[in-house]
Parts: C-alpha cells; sequence; structure tokens
C-alpha cells in the first residue's frame, strides 16, 4: 500500500462533506501517518516512558515492555507491524477489543 502524506490525509479530512465524526479507517490512516512521522525523525519514545504519562500499552507492548530485552527494543513502534493497524486502515469498525490499542480506540468514539 502506498504511503499517503500526512498533510494530504488531513486535506480529505477537511474537504470531506462534514461527516458528524470521522470515520474509523480515516483516524486509523491518519494515526498510522503521523507514526510514520514521528518515527522518520528519530527513536519514538520508550514504552515506559509512554505509561508513566499515564497512556495504556496494548497487550503487545505489555510483553514488550516486562522481556528482557534492550531500550532499543522497547522503541521500536509495534503497531506498524500489528494486525490492528491493517484492520483499522482497511475495515470501518474493525473487530478489535484489545485495551490500551489507539485503533480499537478509535471504534469507540
Amino acid at each position: 500500500m502506498a504511503k499517503i502524506p500526512v498533510e494530504k490525509l488531513l486535506s480529505q479530512a477537511m474537504d470531506a462533506a462534514a461527516p458528524v465524526r470521522a470515520s474509523t479507517r480515516l483516524k486509523s490512516r491518519i494515526y498510522s501517518a503521523l507514526m510514520r512521522e514521528e518515527a522518520a525523525t528519530g527513536p519514538i519514545r520508550s514504552l515506559a516512558e509512554t505509561k508513566a504519562e499515564g497512556r495504556d500499552l496494548c497487550i503487545f507492548e505489555q510483553l514488550i515492555r516486562i522481556a528482557p530485552v534492550g531500550e532499543s527494543v522497547r522503541q521500536f513502534n509495534y503497531c506498524r507491524i500489528c494486525h490492528a493497524r491493517i484492520l483499522g486502515e482497511h475495515l470501518e469498525n474493525p473487530p478489535l477489543y484489545w485495551n490500551g490499542c489507539p485503533y480499537a480506540e478509535f471504534n469507540e468514539e
């Protein structure tokens, strides 16, 4: 799948016919694009920092956080390889129910 620049996604969202709320797919694509942009500038926050700031971690992030691995492994964006991202970007209201998963949270809003 071709990567769409964040600016184009936001422009498409603004040009839409004023929906009452953004679709799950659009929210997922925007989140993915923002995370790609963030990762392109350098390492993302570690899981410990993310947890300390009050954000919930998904089950996969929790496993990595407690695993005996190096800090560089904990700064990897696991959403990029998770099936939740793929489902979120391609299905409206995908069957995702994990606590702490941003793609699952887009269904709840």
